[in-house]
């Protein structure tokens, strides 16, 4: 077993990927909480959905955009489901009388995860990873990260004795800049409290505005007890993807590969070529020109203050700019400032909301709980609707647009979802049976679900961007769907529901015949989408919005161009 212990692992696992190694990931939060699924937004940033349905912490969806793997809900350790599993057991017997400790029962509940998550294949290959890189949130220091760290020099203790592990630990710290001087010193705090608590660093990484003086190289190798080659600077990119090609510059490859011992795992021709190809690609990716032509874009949502809270929707705006060779420029937009409340409260916020919708080229509407800044975002989906704007709705951005279309098409000015109003006379959204309206945890119709296209829909533009599949598959993330009672009457009005389920029943995708691309989505297509391979949704409504989408489409069905991992 050979553990990268890091911060800000996507970087440092795509390099191991890239000399042909099979890498998984593992992070780890320190919080009570048994997932991220209950956690707010503005908070915590984004929940993201794995494929098994766990509701996960958002640094799990880096390692997959990074690394192109599929994680399970395994590969995110909290304290709550640390002390979840230790309790149980201590309830069924299973201790068999002993006192229940911190040390050693939480710790070594801890290992016995990692060691056994680490097996987990990650890939079609089915093969079991080469590397696990584990990331520890948090501070070296923190209280409630204590257990974490004993654990985790239990685990350095065992590895380096085994011939066959290795464990190789990379301390991040900021070197910040204050009045022109690096400042060292936090870095020799952290690094000495790192030291006193039993972990040794292999290399320290030091986050910086921008290149580190040699001086300050050297100060810091001296200061903590390392070689010179042992410190490295990370500083800041125009992009977070060119950040491997300066860890590879820098030499991390290298020393990774000689704290590793990766000459001992047994590498086929096949494996360094499928590396090296992966290699190319992301550079080739990345290389965009600086002077590209520009595609506008608003984000229309109630978690702008915050945009973590929609870090996947963004990634994948950016995977598909990159693809298309477009600069994405994208205005977030707080729904409640659309409002008509908000011409009364702020005018000029009313309107400064309102001036940015009429210059963009598209519009996104993503998901989200709670009626606040709801009617914006009706109002919102109404306007692109009747403008023959590029709109792209995601979840709670398909509810709101079902919603404005029963009230407008379907001459109901009352409708709304059965969230907002439980009593409401008609209900465009309903609650789903099986959803429970008592326990919130993992309660929601999660993970990947099947979606199938319906007979009749070959002239769909977002089928085409699937490849003219019959069947695709997105995860979910909704309480709440679309009213198959009122499916019938809209379609007959040219909303038209190209997609449901595997069943018939449930609404997952609508589009408009005559329009650029309005699109909406039940599912979250942004949470498959890879820096290398962007999501087909995204890739239509970022395509429709710089005028590329004739081309993309053409592409796609002449197979000049991989779609969601297939060519088609």
């Amino acid at each position: 077993m050979r553990v990268v212990l890091v911060s800000g692992a996507s970087s440092s696992g795509l390099l191991l990927k890239t000399a042909g190694l099979k890498v998984t990931a593992i992070k780890i939060d320190p919080y009570l909480n048994v997932d991220a699924g209950t956690l707010g937004p503005l908070e915590h940033g984004e929940c993201f959905v794995l494929a098994d349905g766990g509701e996960s912490d958002l640094d799990l969806g880096n390692y997959e955009r990074y690394l192109d793997i599929q994680l399970t809900r395994d590969n995110n350790i909290t304290t709550g489901k640390v002390y979840q599993a230790v309790i149980e057991k201590e309830r069924r017997g299973d201790y068999l009388g002993r006192t229940v400790q911190v040390v050693p029962h939480i710790v070594q509940q801890i290992n016995d995860t990692i060691e056994r998550v680490a097996k987990i294949p990650v890939d079609d290959s089915g093969a079991t990873p080469d590397v696990c890189i584990i990331e520890l949130g948090g501070t070296i220091g923190d209280l409630e990260s204590g257990p974490f760290v004993e654990a985790l020099v239990q685990l350095r203790h065992k590895l380096v004795r085994d011939p066959e592990s290795s464990f190789f630990n990379i301390h991040v710290s900021f070197v910040p800049l204050i009045h022109g001087e690096e400042k060292t010193k936090p870095t020799q705090h952290a690094i000495r409290q790192l030291r006193s608590s039993g972990l040794v660093p292999d290399l320290v990484a030091c986050r910086c505005d921008a290149s580190l003086d040699d001086a300050t190289i050297k100060k810091i190798a001296f200061s903590c007890q390392v070689d010179l080659d042992q410190v490295i600077g990370v500083h800041d990119m125009e992009t977070i993807y060119q950040v491997p090609v300066l860890l590879e510059e820098q030499g991390l490859l290298t020393l990774l590969h000689k704290g590793l011992q990766l000459d001992k795992i047994p590498l086929d021709a096949s494996r360094k070529e499928e590396g090296a190809k992966l290699w190319d690609l992301w550079k080739k990716t990345i290389d965009v020109p600086k002077d590209l032509q520009p595609v506008q874009l608003a984000l229309v949502g109630k978690y702008t203050s915050h945009m973590d809270s929609y870090l996947s929707v963004v990634k994948a705006l950016e995977h598909a700019s990159m693809h298309l060779k477009r600069k994405l420029n994208l205005i977030n937009v707080d729904s409640e400032h659309l409002e008509e409340a908000m011409l009364k409260k702020d005018p000029s916020k009313y309107k400064d909301a309102w001036a940015v919708l009429e210059s963009v080229q598209g519009i996104i509407v993503p998901g989200g709980f709670g009626n606040r800044g709801i009617e914006g975002m009706i109002a919102t989906a109404k306007f692109a609707r009747q403008k023959k704007i590029p709109y792209l709705g995601i979840c709670l951005g398909l509810q709101v647009a079902v919603i404005e279309a029963v009230r407008d098409l379907l001459s109901r000015p009352n409708a709304t979802s059965e969230e907002f109003d439980n009593n409401a006379e008609h209900k465009a959204v309903i609650f789903m049976p099986e959803g429970s309206k008592e326990k919130m945890g993992g309660t929601m119709r999660l993970g990947t679900r099947p979606t199938l296209f319906q007979a009749g829909t070959e002239w769909s533009k977002l089928r085409g961007l699937y490849g003219g599949v019959e069947v695709t598959h997105e995860r979910h993330r909704h309480r709440y769907e679309v009213n198959p009672d009122m499916v019938d009457e809209l379609e007959s009005k040219g909303f038209h529901f190209v997609a449901r389920d595997d069943v018939g029943n449930r609404m997952e995708a609508f589009e408009l015949k005559d329009h650029p691309y309005f699109v909406g989505l039940q599912a979250h297509p942004e949470y498959r989408s890879k820096v290398t391979r962007p999501s087909p949704p995204f890739l239509g409504f970022v395509a429709s919005s710089a005028g590329l989408l004739d081309k993309v489409l053409k592409e796609i069905a002449e197979e000049k161009v991989v779609v969601n991992g297939h060519h088609f």
